[in-house]
């Protein structure tokens, strides 16, 4: 057994999510921490909702609330949205508790005393005007490198490279169109350089043992070539308060800063709810433990460069060494797994352009089967990737419907007829042999797939054993076996029929949770057959932040019923019933019901 951290990119709280940011981190990060459950390792999945900067005050503004009100609402969303989608995580938590704060505080206090926060003067983008601190992301300009005309204040999204907002060439503010005014203030810098040596070493080891995406480790190896101290505060009245800046209430952590440190505040704020409060040490301190973090492509630099530097600031790794404050020496990733974009057509999603498909809509249509599916089968894995509405309808109903869910209603339908419940095995013919010998062997190959983050490949392999299953039906015609003296046939037939049924559904429960759970039904299974989430609402552990709220709701759940990454012999005598279909067809006037929604 290992234990593994499933670290989950933080959505921002400023409205619900589109299926494009699922695709970048929910779906592919619930299917890996579900799969490694099943495989019998510890799994912490943590996460929670991102909830200070410049945005949030804009949001707040335009409402014409507090930004408290406007991250309550919007967390309760997004976390609502992530459980009903089936993502299980262990705490889904928030930015905005005391727990965070202090872990926050805590780690800047040490890596400032290791040497590695310097103080200097910054020339800063204000919105003209409200006089507040423009977040990086919400200024525009050509970049002066590529000369790309949609640069954004922190990073050129078409060459790459890291940038401040002063760099661009005739910046904008994307809230009001106006030029910023730049104004010099001082801030805390995260020195960079004094832990590129570090960071590169790491790196490096990364690359060598060719675990990462190429694409991810080549473009966080090329960010290095770059590499300056980068501002860590901000001037803003809404955020984490830094210490020894307490005379200076406009001055607080930069949203990427504690975000990030989300990932360890989330871990101890699960240990502290569970009453073993040290219990977070066996993900972080344990050097055998093993990480995973899982989030869209625009985030790759703050989670190969800024997390692991604020990681060996922490431990006192880099130039200036220095040693670990009370959390002890804290593990830096073993894998950052980003996924690329997925798009709405030709387009990337835009929820300004009204060019999205927001997660709740789709849930409330279609449930969450399709568009998990989708996402596995499909998905931004390693290139951007499109999601069209004809192809949505295309996988539901020739792979899922047609495929596996003709395959669950068949077998269930031709027991029910025939015996009312699982018969017993006899005497196995060679196409027996092969077909169950085949299913079995889509444990290692599933599994290897899903271990290694391929999960539209283990998508496609799953569904291959599915046709297999499909195949066995069709050559041995249970269906014709009608006389009596072909009865210890039929009975073996449908019993291999049911034992390929049952363990296809294992296999495919990481990628459908909630069709696992239904198909075990049909089966004459109990209860559900792989755990779900909770929606459950806490007390704030910590309400002296003076910014969080006295409770608020959390995703969470008990995972310790997960059942194992192996076949599980069916048992004769339990009572299947005729089945109802497990998977909704769906009519192809979708397609064009669902464009004129959107405007065409």
């Amino acid at each position: 057994m290992t234990r593994v951290l499933s670290a989950v990119a933080w959505p921002y709280a400023n409205g619900p999510r589109h299926i494009g940011h699922v695709a970048g981190f929910g779906v592919p990060s619930d299917v890996f921490s579900r799969y490694m459950r099943m495989a019998g390792h510890d799994v912490l999945m943590v996460s929670g909702s991102d909830e200070h900067g410049t945005p949030i005050l804009v949001l707040a503004d335009k409402a014409g609330e507090k930004p408290l009100d406007t991250i309550n609402r919007n967390h309760e969303v997004i976390a609502r949205e992530l459980a009903d989608l089936g993502c299980s995580y262990d705490l889904y938590t928030r930015t905005s508790t005391g727990n965070h704060y202090e872990v926050v505080q805590e780690l800047f206090r040490v890596c400032k005393a290791n040497g590695y926060f310097v103080e200097q003067g910054q020339s800063v983008a204000l919105e003209p005007e409200t006089g507040r601190t423009l977040p990086d992301r919400y200024i525009e300009g050509t970049c002066p490198i590529c000369k790309y005309a949609e640069a954004r204040g922190d990073q050129c999204d078409n060459c790459g490279n890291q940038l401040d907002p002063a760099d661009l060439i005739e910046p904008r503010s994307k809230v009001t169109g106006a030029t910023p005014e730049f104004v010099e203030t001082q801030h805390w810098f995260l020195d960079l350089p004094a832990l590129a040596d570090a960071l590169s070493v790491w790196l490096d080891g990364r690359e060598a043992e060719g675990t990462w995406r190429p694409n991810v480790i080549k473009f966080s190896q090329n960010i290095l070539k770059e590499i300056r101290p980068r501002a860590m505060t901000r001037d803003i009245d809404w955020g984490i308060p830094v210490p020894g800046w307490e005379d200076q209430p406009t001055k607080r952590f930069y949203v990427w800063f504690d975000a990030v440190i989300g990932y360890l505040s989330a871990a101890i704020e699960w240990a502290r709810r569970l009453g073993e409060p040290d219990k977070w040490r066996e993900w972080w301190n344990d050097p055998e433990a093993l990480s995973y973090y899982f989030m869209g492509k625009d985030n790759i630099v703050f989670h190969s460069q800024i997390w692991p530097a604020e990681l060996l600031a922490y431990n006192g790794q880099g130039a200036r060494g220095g040693e670990p404050g009370r959390f002890g020496t804290l593990n830096l990733p073993t894998e950052v797994v980003s996924s690329e974009f997925l798009t709405m057509g030709d387009q990337q999603f835009s929820s300004s352009r009204g060019h999205v498909l927001y997660v709740r809509d789709v849930l409330e249509r279609y449930g969450p089967d399709p568009l998990r599916y989708f996402i596995c089968a499909a998905g931004p894995e390693t290139s951007d990737a499109a999601f069209t509405w004809a192809d949505f309808v295309t996988r539901n109903n020739s792979e899922i419907v047609a495929g596996w869910g003709n395959l669950v209603n068949r077998t269930a339908t031709m027991i029910a007829k025939n015996f009312g419940e699982i018969p017993p095995c006899h005497e196995l013919e060679q196409v027996d042999e092969d077909v169950l010998a085949a299913v079995r062997a889509g444990f290692e190959s599933v599994g290897d797939l899903l271990r290694h983050h391929k999960v539209r490949a283990a998508t496609a392999e799953a569904m291959r054993i599915v046709g297999e299953v499909n195949k066995y039906l069709t050559v041995t015609e249970p269906y014709k076996m009608k006389d009596e003296s072909q009865r210890q046939r039929l009975e073996t037939v449908l019993h291999v029929a049911a034992q390929c049924v049952s363990d296809c559904n294992t296999l495919l429960a990481p990628f459908m949770p909630h069709a696992a759970n239904r198909v075990h039904l049909v089966l004459g299974g109990k209860g559900d057959f792989v755990p779900m989430p909770r929606i459950e609402v806490v007390d704030e552990l910590d309400v002296d932040n003076g910014a969080g709220s006295p409770s608020y709701p959390v995703i969470t759940g008990d995972y310790s019923d997960t059942p194992a990454w192996e076949p599980r012999p069916v048992v004769p005598g339990t009572p299947v019933a005729k089945p109802t279909p497990v998977f909704t067809k769906l009519d192809p006037a979708v397609v064009e019901e669902e464009i004129a929604r959107l405007g065409g």
